[in-house]
């Protein structure tokens, strides 16, 4: 599960530089950059919840260790 979440991570933090490519600086309200605008926001909504997730399992390992 551990290689999986990072992987996803990885992948997450792909698609937020690849979006970042696709913005246009001097409009950046129309065309395609609306759409790497909400990329952007989706790939960094994944990532947190990942990281969440990841930190979620630590803890869980370290209060089933202690039973």
């Amino acid at each position: 599960m551990k290689i999986f979440t990072n992987i996803l991570v990885f992948l997450a933090i792909a698609l937020i530089i690849f979006n970042v490519t696709l913005l246009d600086f001097r409009n950046p309200f129309q065309g395609d950059s609306v759409v790497a605008f909400i990329g952007i926001a989706a790939s960094f909504c994944a990532v947190l919840i990942l990281l969440i997730f990841k930190m979620a399992k630590k803890i869980e390992e370290k209060s089933n260790d202690q039973l």
